[in-house]
């Protein structure tokens, strides 16, 4: 079976004029339509006119010579957490159905345009993006790509499913305690989350204004650098591909390594001794500070009193509207008090500066992004289920945006439903990560492990 296409592949086609932007347009918008697809449940709206209008200038751009980065002409989806102009911004949520459309496009969609992306729609999500794990009662569940039995992830869930299903070359999604990384990981993909201050987040719907992020999911590496680039406002260039022989990869011995599942368990000691066997110094050792960071936000940590101020008014209005399982969440707030917050953020501020202290001496820190496969849809029908297997699958990734650290997440391969290997870099040096990333994605993904 041939690869999938890439950003820089499909770039290549277009400059070869193997291929035209109407055509991976209206190939994009057919996958999306198809009644035996996801399209329906992985969209919460398509822009069809628009997508074809902005393929057709892209061609005739083209034709000009102008070709403003290798995402012109191609079709990006864009969570429904964004403003984009002219269209409501629900957040996956009813509550906000009657809300006014925004006047302007957020800063990173902009962006995206400014660089010859076509944007096919809005991709569906857990509704106010808080769960990791992608249902959605209002719009529907996409199913995971492996088995549509399964959930997708979230709460970027039709972000992926997009990618995954062909629907779009890569999607725009955000991640405050995992939800880009998620659903890359359990839907076979690449996702990537920046440090927080790298990417605006004007002109998105809030979870947490101290752990949001928006981060690209794709199918790899360097389509996520090029689109990471273009979030950025820099220049869309791939960072080089670090060489594996002499990089220090640490493994920290701490609760993210504990209760794995057995595929997990076994993907993640395949790709750490495929590491090994190529020169790589793969080290475990001890890290107590990230086993104190759930002990810190053992009273509801950032999420639920910043979602809270947002949230007050429109919960008084449409709160019946919410999806229950998302309103408790929110309401966890009220368990707080403004010493709680305090405390919070001073002890963030000390946890921090520990992990650098910590983590000093590796190019990148290793473990499972998830450390179970896609569950069942099914499983999680009593609240109970869904509450325990949605901290469990938030329980790895979300160390990482308390602690503020870029952190990507490769898909490693089973046969059967896939594994995430994350890998987590320093603050403010998320293109030196995208580089360790290439290298280890060379050894892990492309070439089998």
């Amino acid at each position: 079976m041939p690869a999938a296409p890439t950003i820089l592949s499909l770039a290549a086609d277009l400059a070869a004029g193997r291929t035209t932007s109407v055509a991976l347009a209206e190939a994009a918008l057919g996958r999306i339509a198809d009644p035996a697809g996801e399209g329906a449940r992985a969209f919460t709206l398509v822009d069809r006119d628009g997508a074809l209008a902005a393929a057709r200038a892209s061609d005739a751009l083209r034709a000009l010579g102008v070709v403003p980065s290798p995402l012109a002409g191609l079709p990006v989806s864009v969570k429904d957490l964004f403003d984009v102009a002219g269209q409501v911004t629900t957040a996956g949520s009813v509550a906000l159905k009657d809300a006014p459309a925004a006047e302007r496009d957020a800063p990173v969609v902009a962006r995206l345009r400014a660089a010859g992306a076509v944007i096919v729609g809005r991709t569906n999500m857990t509704e106010f993006a808080f769960s990791g794990l992608g249902l959605n009662p209002h719009y529907g569940t996409p199913g995971n790509p492996f088995d549509r039995a399964c959930i997708p992830g979230g709460s970027s869930s039709g972000a992926a499913v997009s990618v995954a299903d062909g629907m779009a070359v890569a999607a725009v999604g955000s991640d405050t305690g995992g939800s880009v990384r998620i659903p890359a990981a359990l839907c076979g993909l690449t996702g990537f989350k920046p440090t927080q201050a790298r990417v605006p987040r004007d002109g998105a719907v809030p979870l947490s204004w101290t752990l949001d992020t928006v981060g690209p999911l794709a199918r790899s590496v360097a389509c996520c650098a090029v689109l990471d680039a273009v979030l950025a406002g820099q220049e869309p260039a791939v960072p080089e591909e670090a060489d594996v022989q002499g990089l220090r990869i640490g493994v920290p011995r701490c609760h993210a390594l504990d209760g794995l599942d057995a595929t997990v368990s076994a993907a993640f000691e395949r790709a750490l001794s495929a590491l090994s066997r190529r020169g790589a110094r793969v080290v475990e050792f001890a890290m107590p500070v990230l086993d104190r960071v759930p002990q810190v936000n053992a009273r509801g940590g950032f999420a639920a009193p910043e979602a809270y101020s947002w949230h007050r008014d429109l919960l008084e209005r449409r709160g019946e509207s919410y999806d229950p399982r998302v309103r408790v969440r929110i309401l966890r707030a009220a368990e707080q008090t403004a010493a709680d917050y305090v405390d919070l953020v001073r002890a963030r501020r000390a946890l921090m500066a520990e992990a650098d202290a910590a983590a000093r001496g590796f190019d990148a820190l290793a473990m499972p992004t998830v450390p179970v496969v896609a569950p069942r849809i099914d499983e999680l029908a009593q609240d109970a289920d869904y509450a325990r297997i949605n901290a469990l699958v938030l329980r790895n990734p979300s160390l990482w945006n308390f602690l503020d650290r870029p952190a990507v997440t490769l898909p490693v391969g089973t046969g059967g439903l896939p594994v995430g290997l994350m890998l987590v870099g320093r603050r403010g040096h998320d293109r030196a990560l995208l580089s360790v990333a290439r290298g280890v994605e060379f050894v892990v993904v492309q070439s089998g492990g």
